[in-house]
């Protein structure tokens, strides 16, 4: 769970980049979970999972806004739902009111893998076009 695949890359090394850290903080968080590590250990690597990929949103879109991707609206969206889930999960954990559970984990792998694969390659695409024009 949480690997690398060649596949991910959408050929923007800065990006590959920050989202092969993503891989490597959920791997991390999956590997504190599954050794039932303390709930603060768990909540400690959660947050940096999040506050990364905070950081990486924001890379991305402003990436987008710079080469004037048409479907920019459209990602931030994505973002900002991934954004209030992980927060939402985030606060239930802090609260007492949930678990991190093996359904969140295939949660994180399936939208990590998923968005890159389909909306992240999508404006890799059109702007590795722009660059290259």
């Amino acid at each position: 769970m949480f690997e690398w695949k060649p596949d991910y890359s959408v050929k923007i090394d800065s990006i590959d980049a920050q989202h092969k850290m993503r891989f490597s903080l959920a791997r991390e968080l999956s590997a504190a979970m599954a050794k039932g590590q303390g709930k603060a250990m768990v909540a400690g690597v959660l947050d940096r999972l999040v506050n990364y990929t905070m950081t990486h949103f924001a890379n991305e879109e402003a990436l987008m806004e710079r080469y004037r991707y048409p479907r920019l609206a459209a990602h931030k969206a994505e973002h900002e739902a991934l954004t209030k889930r992980v927060h939402q999960l985030r606060e239930d954990m802090r609260t007492a009111r949930a678990l991190l559970t093996v359904d969140v984990m295939n949660f994180l792998q399936d939208w990590l893998a998923k968005h890159i694969q389909h909306s992240d390659m999508a404006y890799a695409l059109f702007i590795n076009a722009r660059v290259a024009a």
